[in-house]
């Protein structure tokens, strides 16, 4: 057996980007965390999941709802080991779980700057998915035909706002910028099946996989 490998996958809100991680992990047939991953970080927090998914990815509210920070603060900072709930409870506590099941399994993650989180980690491949704006709106429009286009376009906007000043604040890198990932993937070129393979492709090239 080779040893566990991980996928993250950073992405704009519309693009596909969960789409493709969970068609990749039943690809490869290891485990898929998404909306799951507050799931069990939450019971590792001891923590209700409600609130975990309340505050998911979201800055500057989630910030002011449990920090109390000052300026010139660092990303490091925040694996300092601190317990409550009321400091770094959530982000900690996804951060323990993806490390230490890291070291157990395989697994695809989505979000939640879990790049940063697993920058230690060997045998980590870090994606971006992208693609342009009106392919997001489109894909949004299509999952909910009750949005109209400009709606859609003003939730992909403040939803990559929140994604990206969450990211930029907990890592010291930049959300969305090529140099962050090993692959950036604008998923609107190819048809979700052909991304999937693109992206096995370079696991094989990489010899994650057979």
């Amino acid at each position: 057996m080779k040893e566990p490998f991980v996928i993250t996958v950073g992405r704009q809100f519309g693009s596909g980007g969960r789409e493709l991680g969970k068609a990749l992990a039943d690809s490869l047939g290891i485990a898929y965390y998404d909306k799951e991953l507050l799931v069990e970080s939450a019971k590792l927090a001891g923590v209700n999941p409600e609130f975990f998914k309340k505050k998911d990815e979201r800055f500057p509210t989630f910030l002011q709802g449990l920090f109390s920070f000052s300026m010139g603060v660092t990303p490091m900072c925040y694996y300092t080991g601190a317990s409550s709930i009321t400091d770094d409870g959530l982000y900690k506590s996804i951060s323990d779980f993806l490390l230490h099941t890291a070291t157990e399994k395989s697994f695809v993650v989505v979000g939640r700057s879990s790049d940063y989180i697993l920058r230690e980690h060997p045998r980590c491949v870090n994606l971006f998915i992208h693609a342009p704006m009106h392919e997001c709106v489109r894909r949004i429009m299509d999952r909910n035909d009750a949005i109209d286009e400009a709606k859609a376009e003003a939730m992909a906007r403040k939803t990559n706002k929140w994604r990206a000043d969450y990211y930029n604040f907990f890592t010291d890198k930049t959300w969305g910028d090529a140099k962050s990932y090993d692959l950036t993937i604008d998923s609107s070129h190819l048809p979700m099946e052909k991304n999937v393979e693109l992206v096995k492709a370079y696991l094989r090239l990489r010899g994650f996989i057979e």
